[in-house]
């Protein structure tokens, strides 16, 4: 499996070369960008020219950007909607395909591979409305992906709606063939279970999101920390016929010691190897 790291540990910092050195020094081969713009202002020229310069001359690989969830630099604390490509009003989910666009036009200066998007949010149940705005949204999203050479990714989530199975159901009935699936393990963990959701994808997963969490709540916890169990994870996964890029996705606040963080990656590197 790549091995990529998400700056969505970083969330708090504006991400700079710095960052991405310390990626590659822990084992990285690659990195998923989060969108956000207190951390990664797509919409800057600049923050763009920065980024695209040093993996010009690195080879840390830019894999994937996970897309906008906030259209702002609060995280929506401010009050900005969440973007939600599947939202009950029609303005709304034009806003969330522009914000992803927005972001998504990235790829003409970083060479990404992979889009991670979200559908929904977590009180969504399924029903054949959503699925008719989220088999939409994915055909825009691949379509316009396509000749920037990125490949959309669907992420699982703790709804009702993007549980494994009703996405499978989504990409199956529509024939989203051009789509792919990002496991997030510690969302599958909470339900169905990790071993169920790699069942129900299967050789749709292009990405795993690797965190930890209690069975509770979303925690992105590092790997050991909660109660996933990651022998019977990790067997399941390396029996897949094509291994998928394994993307760290640490919490930005549980409050590690700087000094510890890279020894921190680089040990959940080597143990899920």
């Amino acid at each position: 499996m790549l091995p990529v790291l998400s700056t969505h540990l970083f969330l708090k910092q504006r991400l700079h070369p710095g960052l991405l050195e310390t990626a590659a020094r822990c084992g990285a081969q690659g990195v998923e960008i989060f969108a956000a713009r207190q951390h990664f202002d797509y919409t800057s020229r600049e923050h763009v020219s920065e980024l695209a310069g040093w993996f010009a001359f690195n080879e840390l690989q830019p894999w994937s950007m996970h897309a906008p969830l906030w259209p702002d630099r609060e995280m929506g604390r401010a009050g900005a909607p969440a973007v939600n490509l599947v939202h009950a009003e029609k303005s709304r989910r034009i806003d969330a395909m522009d914000e992803i666009k927005r972001a998504l036009e990235v790829a003409e200066h970083i060479p990404i591979q992979k889009l991670v998007v979200h559908l929904g949010e977590n009180f969504d149940s399924f029903s054949m409305r959503l699925l008719e705005y989220a088999t939409t949204a994915l055909e825009h999203l691949g379509a316009f992906a396509k000749p920037l050479g990125v490949r959309v990714l669907v992420e699982n989530l703790t709804s009702d709606f993007a549980s494994p199975e009703h996405l499978m159901t989504i990409l199956d009935m529509a024939h989203l063939d051009q789509i792919d699936v990002c496991l997030d393990l510690g969302h599958a963990h909470m339900a169905p279970g990790v071993a169920e959701a790699i069942s129900i994808f299967g050789k749709r997963i292009a990405e795993l999101h690797i965190h930890d969490n209690h069975g509770v709540r979303d925690e992105h916890l590092w790997p050991g920390d909660g109660t996933i169990n990651w022998t019977e994870a990790l067997g399941a996964i390396k029996a897949l016929q094509n291994p998928p890029a394994a993307v760290l996705e640490i919490g930005y606040n549980l409050e590690d010691a700087p000094g510890e963080i890279p020894e921190r990656i680089q040990r959940a590197f080597e143990n899920i190897s």
